[in-house]
């Protein structure tokens, strides 16, 4: 952990969506980053807490992008949001979600630290930990805390989201003799 006190890193219950870890993508036009949005189950506490925390002394150590005081939350953007009331997503339901991303790539390991290279191995829907950083921005009149991407472990599987099917979903086997008839 970091002494500032604005980094986290989640519980192995977290699942990752749309998830782009390993190639960087410009949304709405914007520059090129990695990016996932991390969802964390409501009943994850200790996370939540830790979220909230981090959150607040981001706000504290950027204080001069808020011209010095202490800004009302409510009235600045915040990264934690609540699934069941801003996404129509089963996925979503029961869940807080935070959008983090990076300029750089995270560093993504398996359950022993070790690098992941099969591209597959890690998708949305699987579980994950990741590591947040938050910190204060005040850029063309938008206030409020962003969240960075630091690196990610997987878990274990999950339900993939997002309706990509496999190819065993997809195809069923073909015989020999219906090749050639």
């Amino acid at each position: 952990m970091n002494n500032n006190g604005t980094k986290v890193v989640t519980g192995v219950e977290t699942r990752l969506s749309f998830f782009h870890g390993w190639e960087p993508v410009s949304i709405n036009g914007g520059a090129e980053k990695y990016s996932v949005s991390v969802l964390i189950p409501k009943n994850d506490k200790e996370t939540i807490d830790a979220i909230n925390a981090a959150i607040d002394n981001a706000i504290k150590e950027g204080i001069a992008k808020f011209g010095g005081k202490m800004p009302n939350k409510a009235a600045i953007k915040l990264p934690l949001r609540d699934g069941d009331i801003e996404k129509d997503d089963e996925a979503y339901k029961g869940h807080y979600f935070i959008n983090a991303n990076s300029k750089t790539a995270p560093q993504i390991v398996d359950r022993q630290v070790n690098p992941i290279l099969d591209k597959g191995e890690v998708y949305s829907g699987c579980y994950a930990r990741v590591s947040l950083n938050f910190y204060a921005f005040n850029s063309n009149g938008n206030k409020g805390v962003a969240c960075g991407l630091g690196n990610i472990q997987k878990i274990k599987d999950g339900e993939p989201l997002g309706g990509k099917s496999t190819a065993s979903d997809d195809f069923s086997t073909v015989d020999d003799a219906d090749f050639l008839a």
